[in-house]
C-alpha cells in the first residue's frame, strides 16, 4: 500500500482527481465533462499500472540476485 501512496505518478493522478471535482462543480455539464471524467480514470489507472510493473521488476531482480 505504501508503495501507491508515495509513488509520484499516483499522487498526481489523485490530485487531477480534484481538478475534475471543481470542473465538474463549475463548468457546465456537457460531453466535456464526460472527457474530464475519462481522462482523470485513465490517468489512474495508468499510474496504478506503473506501480504494479515497477514492484514486479523490483521481485525479479531480488529473485535473481538470491541464491
Amino acid at each position: 500500500m505504501r508503495k501507491f501512496l508515495f509513488n509520484a505518478s499516483v499522487l498526481g493522478a489523485l490530485f487531477g482527481g480534484f481538478s475534475a471535482l471543481r470542473a465538474t462543480a463549475r463548468g457546465p455539464r456537457d460531453w466535456r465533462l464526460i472527457l474530464v471524467w475519462l481522462g482523470w480514470g485513465i490517468s489512474v489507472a495508468l499510474a496504478v499500472a506503473d506501480v504494479v510493473a515497477e514492484s514486479k521488476e523490483e521481485e525479479l531482480e531480488n529473485e535473481q540476485y538470491d541464491f
